[in-house]
């Protein structure tokens, strides 16, 4: 029971609920999309995700130089989406691009600038060194409506529409 003239103190479980509350946003505040750390951006050497099959892009090693270009993958895609970027215009014009569900998709882009391809919604994405095609392939196993950007020209490529 309350003692006259004092101050009512919060309940021990609403001040905790509180503070993991506080530290939730802040996490997800923190994790921002155009983070360079972001590991489902995929070096060639790197794992695929679950969804994902290895990139074809090549990307500098440790060491400096040029790392080879892992082979294509050996199972057949369902659908190639090619895209150039020069000068910031996108080749084909920004839109829409629909795929089946369940279909395999390789999304393939050459920009002028070195850059980086993300696919929101699945979380994919491959380095773009200038001048050098950079892939990204998975299985559209999800339905919705997903932007295709580069980060850090912030450019959309298209919106992949899986029905």
């Amino acid at each position: 029971m309350p003692v006259p003239g004092s101050r009512p103190t919060a309940r021990p479980t609403a001040r905790s609920a509180a503070l993991l509350i506080t530290g939730l946003l802040t996490a997800v505040l923190a994790t921002g999309c155009g983070q360079d750390d972001d590991p489902s951006v995929a070096a060639p050497s790197a794992a695929p995700t679950s969804a994902a099959v290895p990139t074809t892009s090549a990307a500098p090693s440790p060491t400096g130089g040029p790392a080879p270009a892992t082979s294509p993958s050996t199972a057949a895609v369902d659908r190639e989406i090619t895209v150039t970027i020069a000068k910031r215009k996108v080749t084909p014009p920004t839109g829409r691009v629909t795929v089946t569900k369940g279909q395999s998709v390789r999304i393939t882009v050459t920009s002028d600038v070195a850059d980086e391809l993300h696919v929101h919604g699945y979380d994919l994405g491959a380095r773009l060194p200038a001048g050098t095609p950079g892939s990204v392939e998975f299985r559209a196993d999800k339905t919705g409506l997903f932007e295709v950007e580069t980060h850090e020209t912030e450019l959309v490529l298209f919106q992949l529409v899986v029905r």
